[in-house]
């Protein structure tokens, strides 16, 4: 149930309810949290109670500090998995602790090689341009559908190896996996299991034949990676690629769905990156901040300590709020507006510094420069053509859809 705030000001919202979060991340509650009760215990109908986590100093703090706030404990998800659940997510390495944490991620890295992250660029770029061939005949489409979700698909199958006509069964199964709780995907828990299940036996079929038929691709890299004789095998791989599925499909999508959807509520901001397209790499950086796709993280103590003036025992749980942090009043000035040249922009949108910091943040990046670029260039007159649909999730910070039109123009072959 949601908690009253003092007499004269509105109700909080109920973080723990998916709900809260179709009409708009509630950023009255957060701010009322960050002011009032930073890392406050909050209470859960149905799992275990938390402190939730809600100022930049403090998410940071927690975050860098694997040995104290674990993540492989209790997982990095709000819910209480049991031992056989914990066990399958150990198997991720968002959910692994140094040294384990090291050694996987030192591997993964072997394949994100600066040759192989130069072509991805190149394969982005290409991209971007053919996706907006497809649609600005029209003059009209669904930014979500038709271009936000379509890049990081197009790269992701690039990187893995993934013909591109099977790209859209990645989408499916990335939706099950995430959307169990918004209505518009109608998943069951079996069928997000079954989902799991298809995308490990599609990457088991491309790791048989890259072991047969070696190609100049990532995947081909992870395979013969290898750290002091150590190498990824058939399960860490399988694993790694629904991580990339999930994380590179997801969150780049909705990073770039809430980037359009700020400039159309910003339209001066807009403009900007019209007429002074230099602004287009602190805008990037602005998107982030304000559309952060990981709304939060958990972690688990490990031993009582401190994290700001609060003291935490052993064993508590600890949710990290990024999409709070990204907007603490005491770090960024005027933290609820959306400013294209903000500068210096330390936004946590990727997890902040630490042993988690997202592996691909430069490779989002590229792929939101890049898809703006295009846009701005061949349809600057986009716009909104009716209200965003938004994921019922207090997970992940999603646009589902987005309706915008524009002025037909032609393809450029």
């Amino acid at each position: 149930m949601a908690t009253t705030m003092p007499p004269g000001t509105a109700e909080l919202a109920d973080l723990n309810d998916p709900d809260t979060f179709v009409a708009g991340i509630p950023h009255e509650t957060f701010a009322h949290w960050r002011a009032n009760d930073p890392v406050h215990w909050t209470e859960h109908a149905t799992e275990h109670p938390y402190w939730s986590v809600t100022t930049y100093d403090e998410v940071v703090t927690a975050n860098r500090d694997a040995e104290v706030f674990s993540s492989q404990k209790g997982g990095v998800f709000m819910m209480d998995p049991d031992e056989e659940m914990l066990a399958q997510l150990g198997l991720l390495m968002l959910t692994m602790d140094p040294p384990r944490h090291t050694r996987y991620r030192l591997l993964v890295s072997r394949a994100f090689t600066p040759k192989h992250i130069r072509d991805l660029d190149e394969f982005i770029q290409r991209s971007t341009h053919r996706i907006v061939d497809d649609i600005i005949e029209r003059g009209s489409a669904d930014f979500v559908v038709d271009l936000a979700a379509e890049l990081p698909l197009q790269v992701i199958a690039e990187m893995m190896g993934v013909p591109q006509e099977d790209r859209h069964l990645v989408f499916d199964w990335s939706n099950r996996m995430i959307g169990s709780e918004d209505p518009e995907y109608a998943v069951t828990p079996d069928d997000a299991g079954n989902a799991q299940i298809e995308l490990f036996t599609y990457c088991q079929s491309l790791c048989d034949d890259r072991r047969k038929n070696p190609r100049d691709d990532i995947l081909t890299a992870l395979i013969n990676a290898e750290v002091d004789g150590d190498k990824l095998d058939d399960l860490e791989l399988n694993t790694f690629f629904m991580l990339l599925a999930v994380a590179g499909n997801e969150t780049t999508r909705n990073l770039i769905a809430h980037g359009m959807h700020n400039l159309f509520e910003n339209p001066d901001e807009h403009r900007k990156l019209l007429h002074q397209r230099e602004l287009l790499t602190p805008g990037v950086e602005e998107m982030l901040r304000v559309g952060t796709p990981v709304l939060h993280f958990r972690r688990t103590a490990t031993r009582d300590t401190k994290l700001g003036d609060t003291a935490i025992s052993e064993g508590d749980k600890v949710v990290l709020w990024y999409v709070s942090a990204n907007r603490d009043e005491k770090h960024f000035e005027s933290p609820m507006e959306f400013r294209v040249d903000r500068t210096p922009n330390e936004h946590i949108a990727f997890g902040g510094r630490g042993p988690h910091f997202c592996l691909g943040a430069n490779l989002a990046r590229s792929e939101i420069r890049h898809l703006f670029g295009e846009v701005l260039e061949r349809m600057p007159d986009i716009r909104q053509a009716g209200e965003p649909q938004r994921l019922r999730s207090n997970f992940i910070g999603g646009i589902k859809h987005l309706p915008v039109e524009f002025t037909p123009g032609a393809k450029h072959g």
